[in-house]
C-alpha cells in the first residue's frame, strides 16, 4: 500500500516547515546574539515537540505503519544531524567565527542542507521508481560509507583541504575580519569577501556530502518521498538550537561515529535484502520497519551510554566527527 498525499496535504506541510524556517531565520540572522543554555534547551524542546506532534497526527491520519516509518526516518536523520553538528563545530573553530555570528552561519547552513536534500529526495525517489536496482546501488553506497566511517572514526574531516574552500581563497579577495557578519563588503573602495563567505562555502559543501549519505539512509527506512522529506525537514529544523545545547557535550560522544557506521551498514544491508527480495528471489528475507526502528534506537542508546562511561573513566578521551576518507598527507615543506 502506497501513501496518498493530496496537494493540500503537501501545501500545508510545506507551509508549516517554511513558517518554522522563517522563525529560525528571524532568530538566527535578524537578531544575532550569543545563545545561552536555557534558550537553546527551550528551542530544542520546541522543535522536537513539533516533530513528535506531527508524527502522532500523521500516524493517526495515514496509519501507524506510515507513522512508524516517519519516526524511524526522523531518528535516523536526527542521529546523522548530530554528526553534522560535529563538522559545524570544526568549521566554526577553524575559521574562528565570533559567537554572535554563529547563529547566522548555522541558519544558512540548515537552509542550504534543506535545499540540497529536497533536490536529492526528488532525484532519489525518481530513480527508485524507475530502476529497482537502485535499491542495490543505494545499499552498497551506505555499506561503503559505513566501512570508511568506521575505519576513520577517530579522525576529523579536513576543512582546509576542501576543494571549494581552497579555490575560494585562491581566486577571491578575502579579508581577515568579519565585517558586521556580512559575506561581501567594500574595503578601501574594493569589493571583497569576508571569512563568513568562506565559512558558508565550507558548510554548504559539507552539507552536500551529508545529503549524499542521509538520503539513501532514510530511503532504506521508507520509500515514500513525503515521509523522506518531512523526516529530513524536521530533523534539520532543530539543528540551530541543538548546536548550542550540545556543543559542550559533543566531545563526550566518543563512540558516535562507530554507532553511525553500524546504523548505515544495517540500513545498507536492509536495502540490499529488499532488492534481492524484489528482483532475485522472494525467499530473500526483508527487514521490517518496526525491527529497523528497534535496532536503530538500541544502537543509539548503547552508543551514548558507552560514550559517557568511557569519558567518565577517561576524561581525556575526545570524540571525533569521523571521515569517509583519510586525511591527505602534509608535505614536508609545510610541516615547518
Amino acid at each position: 500500500m502506497s501513501l496518498e498525499v493530496t496537494a493540500l496535504g503537501w501545501t500545508l506541510t510545506i507551509g508549516v516547515i517554511v513558517a518554522l524556517l522563517a522563525l529560525d531565520l528571524t532568530l538566527g540572522v535578524l537578531r544575532p546574539h550569543a545563545v545561552g543554555f536555557r534558550e537553546a534547551a527551550a528551542w530544542s524542546i520546541f522543535y522536537i515537540t513539533v516533530a513528535v506532534a506531527f508524527g502522532v497526527v500523521f500516524g493517526m491520519v495515514a496509519g501507524w505503519d506510515f507513522g512508524a516509518q516517519y519516526f524511524a526516518g526522523y531518528i535516523v536523520e536526527k542521529s546523522l544531524s548530530v554528526d553534522n553538528l560535529f563538522v559545524f563545530v570544526i568549521i566554526m573553530s577553524t575559521f574562528a567565527v565570533p559567537e554572535k555570528y554563529q547563529q547566522e552561519v548555522l541558519t544558512f547552513g540548515i537552509i542550504i542542507a534543506l535545499v540540497l536534500r529536497v533536490i536529492f529526495i526528488a532525484l532519489g525517489a525518481t530513480l527508485l521508481s524507475l530502476f529497482s536496482f537502485m535499491f542495490l546501488i543505494f545499499g552498497l553506497i551506505l555499506i561503503f560509507t559505513a566501512v570508511q566511517l568506521f575505519r576513520h572514526r577517530d579522525e576529523d574531516p579536513d576543512v582546509e583541504d576542501n576543494a571549494l574552500v581552497k579555490a575560494s581563497k585562491r581566486f577571491l579577495p578575502v579579508t581577515d575580519d568579519y565585517i558586521g557578519g556580512k559575506m561581501i563588503a567594500r574595503v578601501d573602495g574594493r569589493r571583497v569577501v569576508t571569512p563568513m563567505f568562506i565559512v558558508l562555502i565550507a558548510i554548504g559543501s559539507s552539507d552536500l556530502l551529508f545529503a549524499l549519505d542521509s538520503i539513501p539512509a532514510v530511503f532504506g527506512v521508507t520509500d515514500e518521498a513525503f515521509i523522506v522529506f518531512v523526516a529530513n525537514a524536521f530533523a534539520l529544523l532543530g539543528l540551530r538550537a541543538l548546536f548550542f545545547l550540545v556543543k559542550g557535550l559533543l566531545d563526550r560522544l566518543v563512540y558516535l561515529s562507530t554507532g553511525l557506521s553500524l546504523i548505515l551498514a544495517f540500513i545498507g544491508a536492509k536495502l540490499v535484502l529488499h532488492w534481492l527480495h524484489e528482483d532475485v528471489t522472494k525467499s530473500a528475507p526483508e527487514i521490517s520497519t518496526s525491527l529497523s526502528l528497534v535496532v536503530i534506537l538500541v544502537i543509539l542508546v548503547v552508543t551514548t551510554v558507552a560514550s559517557l562511561m568511557k569519558t567518565r573513566k577517561d576524561p581525556d578521551a575526545k570524540a571525533h566527527a569521523g571521515s569517509i576518507r583519510a586525511k591527505s598527507a602534509v608535505p614536508e615543506d609545510r610541516k615547518h
